[in-house]
């Protein structure tokens, strides 16, 4: 659409922040007044107001996208989301190797996998199992699954939401987790998480579809880092 406003403002309202264009409070789709608790979030989605040209750009606004999805939606989602998890648990990407006859990628996904596989295990409780080549699916520890799920329970709505994001992005609620507890930044996950692909491109050639997928997809991960670079953010 075209661009309505000249400018995007945080304002303080009843506690918490808003982002108003020209001083009117930017509206969710389900017409809730878009707020957050923490300044600097409010800060970076009046930034995104602010970087549109003649025209409003919604689907690249990744941030204001995020917020909407975190008010409308997650308060009345919030188990079906967090038994997603589970389900991510149970066929976790980092568990899963390449075959013996795929040495190389192979000893790649352990040097990059096994280490948050470990680190998850002693940190949170959640030891996931490696499936043998060629087996799709690894039962995994009940109380593996039960610990993943309870370490989400006490998110708030902004950060459940972008964790169910990045673990769709990813395929792996293990390098979610690593990313939500600032063990490793967003974009280092990104990156382990397309591990099979980079290694068939430099195998066999690059793929632009791929390049441009992949090119679009680190620019949603920023949106990971603004979020989970904040303590108190809602």
């Amino acid at each position: 659409m075209k661009r309505f406003y000249k400018t995007a403002t945080t304002i303080e309202k009843d506690g918490k922040w808003a982002v108003a264009l020209d001083g009117r409070i930017i509206k969710t789709p389900a017409r809730s007044d878009l707020t957050v608790s923490d300044d600097a979030i409010a800060a970076a989605i009046a930034e995104e107001w602010n970087a549109q040209g003649e025209t409003v750009d919604i689907p690249a606004m990744h941030l204001t996208r995020l917020i909407n999805v975190a008010i409308d939606r997650t308060p009345g989602e919030r188990q079906a989301m967090i038994d997603e998890v589970g389900r991510y648990c149970e066929t976790d990407l980092l568990c899963f190797l390449a075959d013996d006859d795929q040495e190389d990628l192979r000893n790649r996904q352990i040097d990059l996998w096994r280490p948050i596989r470990e680190w998850a295990g002693k940190t949170l409780g959640i030891v996931l199992l490696e499936a043998p080549g060629g087996v799709l699916h690894q039962p995994q520890p009940p109380a593996s699954i039960y610990a993943a799920r309870a370490h989400l329970s006490p998110m708030d709505d902004l950060r459940l939401t972008a964790f169910v994001f990045g673990m769709g992005l990813y395929g792996s609620a293990l390098l979610m987790f690593a990313v939500e507890r600032g063990h490793i930044e967003p974009l280092e996950a990104y990156e382990s998480s397309i591990l099979d692909e980079a290694w068939q491109m430099e195998k066999w050639g690059e793929d632009a579809e791929a390049r441009a997928r992949h090119d679009a997809q680190r620019t949603e991960v920023s949106v990971l880092t603004k979020v989970f670079s904040l303590k108190n953010a809602n």
